[in-house]
């Protein structure tokens, strides 16, 4: 089953079971995903989908650290229910062992020796990994690895 019909199955299951936060989530996605159909001018791919959900559960982890800082426990509660209704969508995050050794390898492949070459490392673990790698802590970790030598 693709992303967005099991986006389309939950949310006639939420309709029904009357759950309104899951059911404005799940609006929301497709919604996002409707206006991105517009804007491709064809059918969203499972790729895309996965970008758009990457990109919402990043825009709700900004917004909860916006809110906690302004003292907006209320609003940063709600934004953090969303999350994890948009995490049940997105493939499971790289452990840390994984990430070690997606970046070694990526290290090795590219033949990376200094800070000018992490865009390309960056960017292979990133196409490689897609939806389940953090570009900050990819980032940091790729820094760390360069910088050791």
């Amino acid at each position: 089953m693709t992303l967005i019909e099991r986006l389309e199955k939950d949310y006639v299951v939420a309709y029904k079971a009357k759950d309104a936060l899951r059911l404005g989530v799940l609006r929301l996605l497709k919604t996002a995903a409707k206006n991105l159909q517009v804007e491709l001018r064809r059918p969203v791919e499972e790729a895309e989908m996965l970008d758009l959900l990457t990109k919402q559960a990043k825009q709700r982890v900004d917004s909860i650290e916006q809110f906690r800082a302004a003292g907006r426990d209320d609003l940063a509660d709600k934004e953090d229910a969303e999350l994890g209704v948009i995490r049940e969508y997105l493939p499971q995050p790289l452990t840390g062992e994984e990430l070690s050794a997606a970046i070694e390898s990526a290290v090795a492949a590219s033949g990376a020796t200094s800070m000018k070459d992490m865009g390309r490392v960056m960017s292979a673990i990133m196409d490689e990994h897609k939806g389940r790698v953090d570009g900050k802590e990819l980032s940091s970790a790729v820094r760390a690895r360069l910088q050791a030598g």
